[in-house]
C-alpha cells in the first residue's frame, strides 16, 4: 500500500468531527520543512557547522561521518564515560565535555543564522494559513506540542495575535501598591514574561525547549520583541551573553528524557502529553529511534482512564512517503492505542 491509497488530512479532521472527539496536534521538523526545507532541515545546519572556522567541530563531522546531530552527541557523552574509567588522562574527560559545549553553541547559532530576519518575512497569506491550521485545534479545545527549536510557530501565533493559544507566560506586578498612595497604571512595572503564571490554562506546549525559552535558575522566561530589536536579535543578544535557550538537543530517547525532568517547564509539557484525551494527529514527527520517549508518553496517555473519553483513543501520523509509512507499520505495534497513517502531503499548512 503506497500513501497515496491512505485517507487525506481533511477525511482525519472529518471523522474526528463526526465521532466527536477531541483532538490535538504533535508537530516535528517537518513542519518547518514545509514552509522552506533549504533552511529548516538537520542537512543545512550540518552544511553550516561543517563551514565553521572551529576545526574541531569540523573533525567531529568527519570522523563519526554523520549528519545527525544527537548521535554526535551521544558519542561524546558515551567516550567521556569511557575515558572517566579507563583514562589516566584526566584533562581528557574536560577535553570531550569542551568538545560537547562547543557543539551545542555551534547549532544554536547555526538555528540562529539559518532563520528568516524576522516575522515579517514571511508571507502574509503562508502566516494566515497555518494560523488556520492551528486553530482547529486551539480553537475546540485541544493541545498543540511542538518538538522544534525554530521560531516559526511562535512568529505565526503573535503576528495572528492568536488569543486562545496559551504557552502559559505571562507578567508579574513587580510595583510595591500595597500602600495608601496611588500608583497610575501607566506607571506599575511589570517582570519579563515569566512561564507559570498561566500554565493551568496552557495550550501550546514546545516538548523540547525553543530558541526564545530560557532557564534562568531562578525563573523560565521567554524573549519578545521590543521597539528596538526583532526576536531573533533579542535571543542573539541574550547567547552572547552567555545564557542559552532551554534546548534538547542531544541523546537517546532515555536521555532526552532525563533532561526534560530536570526542567521544570520542559516537565510539565512532557506530564501534559502523557495525559491527553481523544485522537492525537502528527505531521512532520517521523517517531524515530531518539523518539522512543514520545512514544511512551503517547501510551501512557493511552492507558489513562478506563472508558474511551478518558483515555487517548488513537493517533493519526502524517507520511510523507511509501518509505515512511512502512517506518509506521513496522513500529506500529510500539503504540498502546490505534495507529492510523494518513497522507501528510494533502495537509496544505503553508499555502504551498
Amino acid at each position: 500500500m503506497g500513501i497515496d491509497k491512505l485517507i487525506t488530512y481533511d477525511e482525519v479532521l472529518a471523522s474526528l468531527t463526526k465521532k466527536g472527539r477531541r483532538k490535538h496536534l504533535l508537530f516535528g521538523n517537518g513542519f518547518s520543512m514545509a514552509y522552506d526545507q533549504n533552511i529548516f532541515s538537520y542537512n543545512a545546519l550540518s552544511k553550516f557547522i561543517e563551514n565553521t572556522d572551529d576545526p574541531l567541530i569540523k573533525q567531529l563531522f568527519e570522523k563519526l561521518n554523520t549528519k545527525n546531530f544527537e548521535v554526535i552527541m551521544q558519542q561524546l557523552d558515551n567516550f567521556c564515560e569511557i575515558a572517566d574509567i579507563f583514562s589516566d588522562d584526566k584533562t581528557l574527560v574536560t577535553k570531550i565535555k569542551d568538545a560537547s559545549e562547543r557543539l551545542k553553541d555551534s547549532l544554536i547559532n547555526a538555528v540562529k543564522e539559518l532563520h528568516p530576519e524576522h516575522v515579517f518575512k514571511v508571507p502574509e497569506e503562508k502566516s494566515q494559513s497555518c494560523m488556520r491550521f492551528l486553530q482547529e485545534y486551539l480553537d475546540k479545545g485541544g493541545f498543540v506540542f511542538s518538538t522544534n527549536y525554530d521560531l516559526l510557530p511562535y512568529w505565526v501565533l503573535m503576528r495572528n495575535q492568536a488569543k486562545n493559544a496559551i504557552d502559559g507566560f505571562g507578567r508579574d506586578l513587580e510595583t510595591d501598591i500595597d500602600t495608601s498612595d496611588y500608583v497610575p497604571p501607566e506607571d506599575l512595572e511589570y517582570s519579563e514574561l515569566r512561564w507559570g503564571k498561566y500554565k493551568e490554562t496552557q495550550n501550546v506546549f514546545y516538548l523540547h525547549g525553543t530558541l526564545p525559552i530560557f532557564d534562568t535558575g531562578i525563573s523560565i522566561v521567554k524573549v519578545e520583541y521590543n521597539t528596538e530589536h526583532y526576536l531573533l536579535e533579542n535571543v542573539k543578544e541574550r547567547i552572547d551573553n552567555k545564557e542559552y535557550p532551554i534546548f534538547v538537543t542531544a541523546g537517546n530517547g532515555k536521555e532526552k528524557l532525563t533532561h526534560i525532568m530536570h526542567n521544570k517547564y520542559l516537565s510539565f509539557c512532557y506530564e501534559r502529553l502523557c495525559k491527553i484525551e481523544g485522537s492525537l494527529i502528527t505531521f512532520g514527527f517521523n517517531f524515530g529511534e531518539y523518539d522512543t520517549h514520545i512514544i511512551d508518553a503517547i501510551n501512557q496517555a493511552a492507558k489513562m482512564g478506563k472508558r474511551a473519553a478518558d483515555k487517548l483513543w488513537s493517533i493519526y501520523i502524517g507520511v510523507f512517503s511509501d518509505e515512511d509509512l512502512n517506518h509506521i507499520l513496522e513500529i506500529e505495534k510500539s503504540f498502546k492505542c490505534k495507529v492510523v497513517p494518513y497522507n501528510a502531503r494533502t495537509a496544505n499548512i503553508w499555502n504551498s
